[in-house]
């Protein structure tokens, strides 16, 4: 794997900044600034990035840790190290989803991942399942057919999605084996 710098961090990659203190670029004067007006300042370890987009960035993608209810219109500042930035590659299978209690689901590198075995997707696979749980959290209807509580059906079902490949609609079917 390619060690990633200032000269090549920004070609097809992955990674989860920690988010900064806002008022981190009022001393200091950036090393470039790009086309839409995002601020970097390099340092020998990482990168600093002060921008109003996230998510999709160009060709990569770039999260930032800690931003709850995020919205393009507002700043933030991000750092990440070096080794923080991962090689995207729609057939390597080097992403897994993590969950934890309070409902929160993120996309993590293989490298970063708590659990010993995760099951692993390529990073749009991850991006579709995550879409997937996000839509069990906001409709949740579906789950009352099952005649058990909501949240058990839901959980039973996301983990369900975090540890397979198998297609949603089939995972959603075979739950009736398990609750009726």
């Amino acid at each position: 794997m390619k060690t990633k710098t200032k000269f090549n961090f920004h070609k097809h990659t992955y990674c989860e900044f920690e988010m900064v203190d806002i008022h981190f670029f009022k001393e200091k004067s950036p090393h470039y600034k790009s086309k839409s007006g995002s601020l970097y300042l390099y340092s020998n370890n990482g990168v600093y990035r002060y921008s109003n987009h996230w998510g999709r960035v160009a060709n990569c993608r770039w999260n930032i840790k800690g931003v709850e209810n995020y919205k393009n219109q507002n700043y933030y500042i991000g750092y990440a190290i070096w080794s923080d930035f991962h090689s995207l590659n729609s057939t390597e299978k080097v992403f897994c989803l993590e969950v934890n209690s309070n409902e929160v689901l993120k996309i993590v590198h293989v490298n970063e991942a708590k659990k010993k075995s995760p099951f692993l997707m390529t990073l749009d696979f991850a991006h579709k399942r995550l879409k997937q749980i996000n839509t069990l959290y906001k409709d949740y209807k579906w789950a009352t057919y099952y005649h058990h509580d909501v949240n058990l059906v839901r959980d039973v079902l996301i983990q369900k999605l975090v540890n397979s490949d198998t297609p949603f609609p089939e995972l959603k079917r075979n739950l009736r084996f398990e609750f009726n």
